[in-house]
């Protein structure tokens, strides 16, 4: 079983590798925002705390995503996990560090996805993705194809973020900065940091993320 923390900025391709680690080594993806979204719609215990604040327009507390990821963990994996949106703050990454040793796991490692910003903004900006299985798409480099369906699933459902624009990205990225550069220093003095160089094709991130593993 492997634990790990994928971090980088926005449009890095964390999603994608993520999904990757899912297929090739049966690990389980816990990403912050589905976590919420699956516990207020599964109307549990701690999904009705979830929708309870949400309702009140009050921001989620550390206690109760510490709480989701528990129930998550316990149910099992056989690969392991993949924290994605979790921990953004080094307050989080004690909690978890706490969490997993009491479950009597540890973290394995923590790849940051480094990226050149330029080169990310031109990415971004002409990024979509396919509605119907999540499979990116760019207007350069992977255009979406041209009889209007899906080349993985068939959908014709294709989506652009509203905030995949310049100005909105520059806003994105200071921000994950701002509260990322922290965790970088809290997780190399721990040596567990390693970084791969997130601009290269995908096949090569996933073969430096499987090496960093191994």
């Amino acid at each position: 079983m492997t634990n790990i923390i994928l971090l980088g900025p926005p449009g890095a391709g964390k999603g994608t590798q993520a999904r990757h680690l899912v297929e090739n080594r049966g690990m389980v993806q816990l990403s912050t925002g589905d976590m919420l979204r699956e516990a207020q719609a599964n109307g549990s215990e701690m999904g009705k705390k979830v929708a309870d604040v949400i309702a009140r327009g009050e921001l989620v507390t550390d206690e109760i995503v510490i709480g989701l990821i528990r129930e998550k963990i316990a149910e099992g994996a056989e690969g392991g996990f993949i924290f994605d949106g979790f921990p953004r703050t080094l307050g989080q990454a004690d909690a978890l560090g706490d969490l997993l040793a009491e479950m009597g796991l540890k973290l394995d490692a923590v790849i940051e996805m480094a990226v050149d910003d330029s080169a990310l903004v031109a990415r971004i900006t002409g990024r979509s993705t396919c509605g119907g299985c999540g499979e990116v798409y760019h207007d350069q480099t992977k255009p979406w194809p041209a009889d209007g369906k899906c080349s993985n699933c068939g959908s014709t459902d294709v989506k652009r973020r509203a905030d995949d624009n310049e100005d909105s990205l520059k806003t994105r990225l200071m921000e994950y900065y701002k509260k990322t550069s922290p965790l970088l220093g809290y997780y190399y003095a721990k040596g567990q940091l390693q970084s791969v160089d997130g601009l290269q094709s995908m096949e090569a991130v996933a073969a430096d993320i499987a090496a960093a593993l191994d």
